[in-house]
């Protein structure tokens, strides 16, 4: 299929870019400077301190239906504004609490009405000064891989998440196959994708608790969650989703030297949620069936240089079914052209086991895909940035073999 990006689209780059590029950038920094001390917070001579950041980003992505990803949109056209709030109180050595809002159209781009809603909020206690244990309770972000820690548009180099934190499987989480060919169906559908689940959806901030703590050259992380990290963002909350079957998630890594940051990551739980309790076959349970992950993440950073890759094995246990796997990683790469200019790329890919058909024989239960992304970042000022990203996405489904995704960004830092 040809790709036109639409002249709309190519002038409001244009247009923003000339804007910005425009504007005196000492104005601009002497303004958020001032307004970024105006949002820290001191009391108790000292023994309280809190500071409120915040991100507006303007978002615009042309693609092809259907849409890639968590991309939520019938339109070739998209536009996604986004302001998000971040609250840091230290409270004396030991406590600590963080808290994130979003003002937007949905935790993924949507073709929605804007609302309000707390993604994360935690409170953390550190007994001790060396950082060798923490405990923290509240709604936060997964402790597997890398990539949570820099979801932000302010830290994330391309403005998509990696395929495996966004690519929709053939899995559902709301109810269990009537058999093992209507199983097999489910890669087909085309209208129902969005009722259907990546390995690990986004930052996955499920509510629970998490141990954590450095050990010389090496760290660890353990959490229990309320939610399984491919459920969607509606069941994160703990007045959605209790903990009758909790999801037990874990990272150990090692740092060799400055450069080198490896972990090895776990989660195991059940992946269904109630709603899907009808479903199961006679005797059976939500707790029968489970999704076990198994993941591999490194990074490297040296001069100009950054990179990132993590490989993950995830198995689901479904029922009529037995084992679905899938395989899925990226590998990615950054490089600082000069202090303000960063250029990125990034080769993601995901492949799927074979499965009973229901007819004797065997077929993979999802869609093999491959991606590559290509991004560009130009740093302003210390708080204002601009961003864009071409993918372009080839996978095994008749029709929609090959889709293209072109994406325009504009952060500003408070």
């Amino acid at each position: 299929m040809k790709t036109r990006i639409p002249r709309r689209f190519i002038m409001a780059l244009a247009g923003i870019c000339t804007v910005l590029a425009g504007r005196p950038a000492s104005a601009d920094e002497d303004f958020l400077d001032t307004l970024g001390d105006r949002m820290k917070v001191a009391a108790l001579g000292g023994q309280i301190n809190a500071h409120l950041g915040a991100l507006l980003d303007f978002e615009g992505y042309y693609l092809q239906q259907p849409p890639p990803g968590l991309i939520d949109t019938n339109h070739d056209f998209i536009f996604n504004p986004r302001l998000t709030f971040n609250l840091d109180v230290q409270i004396g050595p030991k406590l600590y609490f963080f808290g994130e809002a979003r003002f937007d159209r949905g935790l993924d781009p949507a073709d929605t009405h804007m609302r309000g809603r707390l993604d994360q909020y935690a409170l953390r206690f550190t007994p001790w000064d060396d950082g060798r244990f923490n405990v923290q309770i509240g709604k936060f972000a997964t402790v597997i891989g890398n990539y949570a820690g820099r979801s932000d548009s302010w830290s994330n180099p391309f403005i998509t998440a990696p395929l495996p934190y966004e690519n929709r499987t053939a899995m559902y989480d709301t109810e269990g196959p009537e058999s093992a060919a209507d199983f097999h169906s489910y890669r087909f559908e085309i209208d129902e994708r969005y009722e259907e689940n990546p390995i690990i959806w986004g930052p996955a901030y499920g509510t629970g608790i998490s141990i954590s703590g450095a050990l010389g050259k090496f760290d660890y992380a353990v959490e229990m969650k309320n939610a399984p990290v491919s459920s969607p963002p509606e069941y994160w909350d703990a007045c959605k989703l209790g903990w009758e079957h909790p999801v037990f998630n874990a990272r150990v890594g090692v740092r060799p030297d400055e450069a080198w940051n490896i972990g090895f990551s776990s989660s195991v739980g059940p992946y269904l949620v109630p709603e899907a309790a009808d479903t199961l076959p006679p005797g059976r349970g939500i707790g029968d069936y489970r999704a076990i992950l198994l993941g591999q993440d490194v990074s490297y950073a040296w001069h100009h240089w950054q990179l990132w890759a993590e490989f993950f094995e995830t198995r689901f246990e479904v029922p009529y079914v037995g084992n679905a796997d899938t395989f899925a990683y990226y590998i990615e790469a950054k490089y600082k052209f000069t202090p303000q200019l960063f250029g990125a790329l990034r080769w993601n890919q995901q492949v799927y086991s074979s499965v009973p058909d229901g007819s004797g024989g065997t077929s993979p239960w999802g869609n093999d895909i491959w991606r590559i992304d290509a991004a560009i970042t130009y740093r302003f000022t210390p708080h204002i940035q601009g961003k864009l990203q071409y993918s372009f996405l080839h996978q095994d489904f008749p029709f929609y073999e090959n889709q293209h995704l072109v994406a325009l960004q504009v952060t500003v830092r408070f």
